[in-house]
């Protein structure tokens, strides 16, 4: 017969026919098993139900594997067998096969060497063969009944059917052969490998005659290859013991061992069994690896975090070596580069804290073969460098934005070396460290700018005026790399007098800055010149107006001098800032002045004129928005708590009343400050 010949069609009343196309999933096996058992049992053909069951399990399961197409199943029961046909739909050329009865036992290993499940279909089928089709191929099976009248039998199919037979090296039966073929992992435990390799290691050591066996697995984690799975006794000296390897992916290895005398059946059995256990190795890497990466991700994401919370640049590339070690090397070093290539260690780690200055002393050694020459080389290189000696593992350049930062080097574990998911992650590591130490530095840099110029535009210190006493606290906000508008000063008045000058301009960062210093330096050069305080505020208006932008200035200017007696003389203009407290010596405390109009809106500004006696003892609380506007929640500090904080205060000295303050506003909220709070108090200390 010849391989493209079809099924036999015997048709007939009494026939029991299956058709369903089912898809290409690993349930595609079970559901044909389902077809296949329906038919048997209405046609009786219980006899058959172990045969047909596990052909009818390869040939679907090689179907899905290979054609990945859907596939029709074709189930055809009769009183004399059963027919069996897997047809699927992918394109493409079809190994020649021979179909006829079954082979004898020497050619048995002929056909293992095509497909192990062509030695099962040869082997239990009564005939079997190919179909072609324009559209796929398919493989067909039959069954006759084993009590059918050997005359009524198709000639090429009258050999004996053996159905069962005994262990030792015999011819394999249906029924361990379905067993051997169905045998699978408990789904439900916890590492089902070991009890799986066990049972399908008994299994066809049983069916061979093997007097022991032995599966070894390397999972490539340090452990070496450690026994999965053991039967019967230790191989005796000088036998010749069969050895399959493991078909899996690295970085698992692994074979079977049996301890089996030589026959047709022995090696393609064991070579079956070691595809099974294969394909469920490969699933178990598989499954290691998703949680691994997963794992992986997971760590990469709070390292970023981590990383991304520190903006100082110390405080970062310390935290490096803690997130490396112990999870990815056995110890971490970080050094950064200066201008001219120098290396130097700004943090390092090991799992053993005793080992630690051990690694100090490697990492300051020098010359041509010392870690420090490594370091340089990945450093100048960009490259990944291996590291050797005592400390063995290997160094990645920190790079940031096209520039060269440094490295980080990496010992590796005790047990085993790197593997490339944990080289890959460390590459990863050091990027992120990269970009969080330069962005730690370029925060840092902003940071020192920032300082520099908002000391720029407050005064270093307070006059010293026997009789008045100044006292003045300034909180920037929460983001100290940010210019804020807030500012005070005192300046001298050509007539001997002081003026105290509390302002605030609108927004923040360099522009507001710009602002601030230009009013600050035209209110100089106009009180410098004798100008009444009316006509500084008019003028300044007028530069602000002129100059667009749309900032704007509220500001409080109190020009203070002796008046009667031991009492100050305080002359107070508001440009739309808030009303100042008076506190009274002898306690209590309330608002004085009027509101007038804020510098920079409009061409002409009303600013009223407050005179104001201070007696001895008495002071003036001048203070910006951020700090009756400091937020807890929703509650704001407010105007009316300020002058409640304030009112206790009565009697103290100046820097006590400002400090106090400024204590108060800051311990309202937990949350740092969102805009810079300013406290100047002027005080009568006449005794």
């Amino acid at each position: 017969m010849s391989a493209e010949a079809g099924p036999p069609m015997n048709g007939g009343a009494d026939e029991h026919i299956r058709r369903v196309r089912l898809p290409a999933d690993r349930r595609t096996p079970a559901a044909a098993r389902a077809l296949v058992r329906s038919a048997l049992a209405e046609a009786d053909l219980h006899e058959l139900l172990n045969e047909a069951l596990l052909l009818t399990t390869e040939l679907t399961t090689n179907a899905v594997e290979h054609a990945r197409t859907e596939l029709d199943i074709e189930v055809e029961a009769d009183p004399a067998g059963l027919t069996v046909t897997v047809t699927d739909f992918a394109s493409g050329p079809v190994d020649e096969l021979m179909v006829g009865v079954r082979n004898t036992t020497s050619d048995i290993a002929e056909v293992a060497e095509r497909g192990r499940g062509l030695l099962l279909v040869d082997h239990f089928a009564s005939r079997w063969g190919t179909t072609y089709l324009p559209t796929g191929k398919g493989v067909w099976f039959r069954l006759d009944r084993p009590d059918l009248d050997a005359a009524t039998r198709p000639a090429e199919a009258r050999a004996p059917l053996t159905t069962s037979a005994p262990t030792g090296g015999g011819t394999p039966s249906a029924a361990a052969m379905s067993e051997l073929m169905q045998t699978t992992p408990d789904p439900y435990a916890d590492d089902p490998l070991p009890e799986f390799a066990a049972g399908l290691l008994t299994r066809v050591a049983e069916m061979v005659g093997a007097a022991g066996g032995v599966v070894r697995l390397d999972r490539g984690d340090g452990q070496g290859s450690q026994v999965l799975a053991r039967y019967g006794r230790q191989p005796r000296e000088g036998n010749e013991l069969l050895r399959v390897p493991l078909a899996v992916h690295r970085p698992y290895a692994g074979e079977l061992e049996l301890d089996a005398a030589p026959s047709a059946y022995a090696r393609p059995l064991a070579v079956l069994a070691a595809e099974r256990l294969s394909l469920h190795l490969e699933n178990d890497r598989l499954r290691r690896a998703d949680v691994r990466r997963s794992a992986w991700l997971t760590f990469l994401a709070e390292a970023s975090e981590l990383l991304a919370q520190s903006l100082d640049v110390e405080l970062t590339m310390a935290l490096v070596p803690q997130l490396v070690v112990p999870r990815l090397g056995q110890w971490c070093a970080v050094h950064t580069s200066d201008e001219w290539g120098r290396l130097r260690l700004a943090a390092a780690s090991h799992a053993d804290e005793a080992v630690l200055p051990q690694l100090h002393r490697v990492l300051q050694e020098t010359g041509p073969d010392s870690i420090q020459a490594r370091l340089r080389e990945a450093s100048r290189s960009a490259a990944q460098v291996p590291l050797s000696g005592p400390m063995e593992g290997f160094a990645v350049p920190l790079i940031a934005r096209g520039q060269r930062l440094g490295t980080l080097a990496v010992g590796r574990h005790q047990r085993h070396r790197h593997d490339p998911d944990e080289v890959s992650v460390l590459e990863d590591v050091a990027r992120r460290a990269a970009l969080a130490i330069e962005n730690a530095r370029i925060h840092a840099e902003r940071r020192r700018v920032a300082q520099t110029l908002q000391q720029s535009l407050l005064p270093p210190v307070l006059p010293v005026v026997e009789g008045i006493g100044f006292a003045a606290e300034y909180v920037p906000t929460g983001d100290d790399a940010e210019v804020g508008g807030d500012f005070y000063d005192v300046v001298p008045l050509s007539d001997g007098r002081w003026l105290v000058v509390v302002g605030d301009v609108s927004g923040k960062g360099v522009q507001a800055a710009a602002v601030t210093g230009l009013v600050r330096d035209v209110i100089r050069v106009l009180v410098g010149d004798g100008k009444p305080l009316p006509e500084v505020l008019g003028r300044l208006n007028e530069t602000l107006v002129e100059r667009g932008g749309g900032r704007y200035c509220t500001l409080a200017l109190a020009a203070v001098g002796p008046g009667d007696g031991d009492q100050l003389d305080v002359s107070l203009h508001l440009a739309g800032h808030d009303r100042p407290v008076l506190l009274h010596g002898g306690g209590g405390a309330g608002f004085v002045g009027t509101g007038g109009t804020a510098l920079g809106l409009l061409d002409s500004i009303a600013t009223p004129t407050a005179e104001i006696a201070l007696k001895p003892g008495d002071a003036l609380i001048f203070y910006t928005d951020g700090v009756t506007e400091r937020r807890r929640g929703r509650e704001l500090f407010g105007t009316d708590r300020l002058r409640e904080a304030a009112a206790p205060l009565a009697g103290y000295s100046a820097d006590v009343v400002a400090a106090r303050l400024r204590a108060t506003a800051i311990a309202f909220s937990v949350e740092p400050p969102r805009d810079d709070i300013a406290v100047l108090v002027l005080r009568n200390d006449a005794l």
